[in-house]
């Protein structure tokens, strides 16, 4: 494949990819709620160097790693519990009426904390792994045969792709928070928390079934 080629075929396959419902867009979501549309390009960001290292992880020679099963069952019961207590806590917050409209107006300073938590909620995601150990390392291998260019465009099609998605995910929301009242936030987020706890639940289950705790 050509440089273009690798670049437009990365951004199809990963925007098919970023617009399946997973955890990061669940997250995107709650977090534009709550924060404006930067949340999107913040979050997108803290993925995207996630993904650097992981390309580059590859690149050294650790594909076996994420291509293993033990691997990936051990992510999905670890990710499974971080997502499972970042869900909880959503939940939690809308109950006890800790948080509200008018504290989630985006404010001046007020946009950190939102790139680490897109690198964590991607790490939590197991299928995330599989994906790169399989469709990703694929391409990669492709792309490796035309240098860094090649690994280049690869890696910035498939973050463009996110980029695009979830910014425009983050500007409907944004858009959309403003007719919201606090009752109609606090069950949004409480909604998007059980969403999580169903994502964490189904990683934590598969990983026990890999190791035969359940059937």
């Amino acid at each position: 494949m050509s440089i273009l080629e690798l670049f437009v075929s990365a951004f199809i396959i990963g925007l098919s990819g970023a617009m399946m419902p997973g955890p990061l867009l669940t997250y995107v979501i709650n977090s534009s709620l709550r924060r404006g549309f930067i949340a999107g390009p913040l979050l997108v960001f803290g993925h995207a160097l996630l993904e650097l290292t992981l390309v580059i992880l590859m690149i050294l020679g650790l594909s076996k790693l994420f291509a293993n099963s033990t691997f990936t069952a051990v992510v999905g019961i670890i990710g499974g519990s971080v997502l499972f207590w970042m869900g909880y806590g959503m939940i939690k917050a809308a109950i006890k009426k800790e948080i509200s409209i008018e504290d989630a107006s985006p404010k001046e300073g007020k946009v950190s904390g939102l790139i680490l938590p897109g690198a964590i909620v991607s790490a939590s995601n197991p299928y995330w792994i599989l994906w790169w150990a399989t469709v990703g390392m694929t391409y990669l291998a492709n792309a490796s045969k035309q240098g860094i260019m090649g690994v280049s465009a690869f890696y910035f099609g498939h973050i463009f792709s996110d980029l695009i998605w979830y910014s425009f995910v983050a500007w409907i929301v944004a858009f959309g928070r403003k007719v919201l009242n606090d009752k109609m936030y606090r069950g949004l987020v409480a909604v998007f928390g059980v969403v999580l706890i169903y994502f964490a639940a189904t990683f934590i289950i598969d990983g026990f079934r890999y190791f035969g705790f359940i059937w």
